[in-house]
């Protein structure tokens, strides 16, 4: 194959500055991603004084608008043609409103009950929009450096790897940092603030160091009609996105509660800053392995395998007794280390899905595919982050108060059993995915035959 074909398929071997280039971009949005998925809920209601059902409302209608902004992100980005290519620029213009605005979502001025919640409603769906803004072009990139199945499989671990020092950096030093600085919205205010500079800088170093394919930046952009069809007949594509639903509402509900579980079930606040670490930890290690493991037994196993032994590390949190401090560390790091698998193989199989597109129905709209993932990735976590609330509010939660045993029930139930029965329903879309590894790759050689015929 010549160096044109090269440039021109994306079927090229990565360095590792590409790897960690692309990489640390998921450091940088998990700074803000983390910060309000673990602690805006808690937030709301034991800083801001918003109460549950409030908090839940505002969840649920500002990720609901998020979500919808997502396909309209994505076709902008498939429209986008600059010398940089049509996602990485995105990368620069958003990381400072977005930091900005995640400042303002964690603060909390004296409006009055209905003031306040006119305020967190205006922020949170700004810092939606300005999320969007970074997150769609910046997953689209996976689709668009190389189109060499084993590549994006390891530019998803080092996504992965480097969203769970996001997480790792957030849940260690989030409580800490709060705390140095006072306590209370200042400490939250100051907190955020540095990690948006911290964001907007990692973003700059990834589109500095990561290139788009001529396949991206020469390919005719597509209409809204051609985007539906790439969207509608594509299996393969729906059942990742039951998936990604399903992964994302488990841990959307799980992480909202884990803060009251350690604070009012087991009565450790003491022990948040030596869990989340753990758990991050436990989740990135697992991002490290999983490519090996992809490459013995597929995406498709992988996925499958990594669930199931999640799955049983859930149960067995449930039946564990609050006072069984080890026992409650070890299972729930051995669950971050097996959910791990999923997270990384929905991220490598998705780029998949665009090829498949193209070979079907003649139409690449990588934005489009990639705005469709997170759209119903967003409403999972609107749904979840209601949920959440909904539940803390129908149990009987009132914050800071000892709580009652119905409301440490359903605490419980979004730590252990509420993320099982999710994970279950996504292991039972994946087994239906057909677009293993070998035909795939049949797929990428008569698109490249395709390219070389119409070059």
């Amino acid at each position: 194959m010549t160096e044109a074909t090269l440039a021109t398929s994306g079927t090229r071997k990565l360095g590792v500055g590409t790897y960690v280039g692309y990489g640390v971009g998921d450091l940088a949005v998990n700074l803000f991603f983390q910060s309000a998925l673990i602690f805006l809920l808690f937030f709301y209601t034991d800083v801001f004084g918003i109460s549950p059902a409030a908090a839940a409302s505002i969840f649920l209608v500002a990720r609901v608008v998020d979500a919808i902004t997502d396909p309209m992100m994505g076709m902008i980005a498939d429209r986008t043609r600059t010398r940089w290519g049509k996602f990485r620029p995105y990368l620069l213009i958003g990381g400072p409103p977005l930091a900005l605005i995640a400042v303002a979502t964690f603060s909390a001025p004296d409006l009055g009950d209905s003031g306040k919640i006119a305020y967190a409603y205006v922020t949170y769906i700004l810092f939606g929009i300005a999320y969007t803004v970074v997150s769609i072009p910046y997953s689209g990139l996976t689709a668009v450096i190389t189109d060499d199945g084993q590549e994006r499989t390891i530019l998803s671990a080092y996504r992965m790897a480097f969203a769970m020092v996001g997480g790792l950096i957030v849940s260690a030093a989030t409580w800490p940092l709060v705390e140095a600085f006072g306590g209370g919205v200042i400490g939250y205010q100051m907190t955020i603030g540095i990690y948006g500079i911290a964001a907007i800088l990692l973003l700059a170093f990834t589109f500095a160091t990561t290139t788009e394919t001529e396949v991206s930046n020469l390919a005719k952009p597509p209409t809204v009609a051609e985007s539906i069809g790439a969207l509608s007949g594509n299996l393969p594509l729906w059942l990742i996105i039951i998936a990604f639903w399903m992964g994302m509402m488990a841990f959307t509900i799980r992480s909202s509660a884990i803060i009251y579980y350690f604070v009012y079930n087991l009565g450790r606040e003491d022990l948040i800053a030596f869990y989340m670490p753990s758990l991050a930890a436990a989740h990135l290690l697992g991002v490290i392995v999983t490519p090996w493991i992809a490459k013995r037994i597929g995406k498709k196993g992988t996925y499958f395998w990594g669930s199931v032994m999640g799955i049983l590390s859930g149960v067995a949190l449930y039946l564990t007794p609050y006072d069984a401090i080890p026992a409650i560390f070890a299972i729930s790091i051995l669950g971050g280390f097996f959910f791990a698998a999923p997270t990384v193989m929905g991220w490598s199989m998705l780029p998949d899905t665009i090829e498949y597109a193209e070979w079907k129905q003649g139409v690449r709209a990588d934005g489009a595919i990639y705005a469709a993932a997170s759209f119903f990735q967003k409403l999972a976590m609107a749904i979840g982050g209601a949920m959440a609330g909904l539940i803390l509010s129908m149990t009987g939660y009132v914050a800071n108060q000892p709580q009652t045993p119905e409301a440490l029930n359903g605490i419980l139930f979004m730590v252990a059993l509420g993320p099982v029965i999710a994970m279950a329903i996504g292991i039972f879309a994946i087994w239906f995915y057909r677009l293993d590894d070998e035909t795939h790759a049949i797929i990428r050689a008569e698109l490249d035959e395709r390219r070389l015929k119409n070059a």
